[in-house]
């Protein structure tokens, strides 16, 4: 099965966050509330330098998507 990169995730506990969820290496969900980011890979020490280089990319990219996703309901 194939999944889109980003999903929006939504849980009832957590009324008031917004969560989106990479799904595509470097997996991760970024809580927009409040921009906390819960990695879902583990990294080496190589990884580690190469995602701080593209960890501002993918969140830029997962905020962009939540906007586009809220700006089709809004229509």
């Amino acid at each position: 099965m194939e999944f889109p990169k980003f999903l929006l995730g939504d849980n009832t506990d957590y009324p008031t966050a917004i969560f989106v969820v990479h799904t595509e290496f470097p997996r991760f969900i970024i809580n927009l509330e409040n921009d906390e980011v819960e990695w879902l890979e583990e990294f080496s020490k190589e990884d580690e330098k190469e995602l701080e280089d593209e960890a501002e990319n993918l969140i830029e990219a997962a905020t962009a998507f939540y906007d586009r996703e809220v700006s089709r309901y809004e229509d």
